[in-house]
């Protein structure tokens, strides 16, 4: 077996290296476009308006409430039909679905970091006649972005394990490339080795720098 598997490594190392890129894209996107998503529906949630706080519900509920498989098929089946001018790929449909998933648990995070602000703060930017927008952007949300950078980060390790159903759409992903590779080579336990331990090390290591990052954090309250 471990000559397999230093076989494997010598002769489809890029391939391995290129399915680590592939997932680490597929999360990086995903997650950066859907903090700025769950940013404007955690405001969306906690605003006035009653249409505006319904649509940010909806929304969050029906993707928390549904499997993310699913969600995939109906992006990957959906769009090429709502858009076919556009002629979207693969990686593109499966990339929108993973931001579409990534924003309804972003906006929970922000929306339990910005409560997590002391309301005096808010009122006494308004008393010095900052508008609701102003005293938002310029006093709560920079707060409630570093309460909830460790969150943000737990996010970015988890859709990249998650990224891993996207190798249903072979869009090229860690688990496309063993896929692949099984199926040129006939082995299945020595590529599921390798790939289980690229996973390990990544995730672990995003793990323990998000622990050093939380107590720098505190440290710094």
């Amino acid at each position: 077996m471990l000559a397999n598997i230093a076989n494997l490594l010598q002769k489809y190392g890029m391939n391995f290296l290129n399915g680590l890129g592939t997932t680490l894209l597929l999360a990086l996107i995903s997650v950066s476009i859907g903090c700025l998503i769950g940013a404007f529906m955690s405001i969306m949630r906690l605003s006035r308006s009653k249409l505006l706080r319904g649509i940010s519900a909806v929304y969050t509920e029906i993707v928390r409430d549904t499997p993310l498989l699913l969600q995939l098929y109906f992006f990957y089946f959906l769009l090429p039909n709502l858009l076919p001018a556009l002629r979207l790929s693969k990686f593109t449909c499966i990339t929108i679905a993973l931001v579409f998933n990534s924003g309804a648990y972003m906006a929970e995070v922000f929306r339990s970091g910005i409560q997590s602000i002391d309301r005096g703060q808010t009122e006494a930017a308004r008393s010095l006649g900052l508008s609701a927008r102003q005293s938002m952007v310029h006093i709560v949300l920079p707060q409630a972005f570093k309460n909830v950078l460790p969150a943000m980060c737990n996010e970015f390790v988890a859709l990249t394990k998650e990224t891993s159903l996207a190798s249903t759409f072979f869009v090229g992903d860690l688990m496309t490339q063993y896929q692949t590779i099984s199926g040129k080579t006939y082995l299945v336990l020595e590529p599921l080795i390798i790939i289980g331990v690229i996973y390990f090390v990544l995730t672990f290591s995003m793990s323990k720098m998000i622990a050093v990052l939380e107590r720098r954090l505190k440290s710094d309250d």
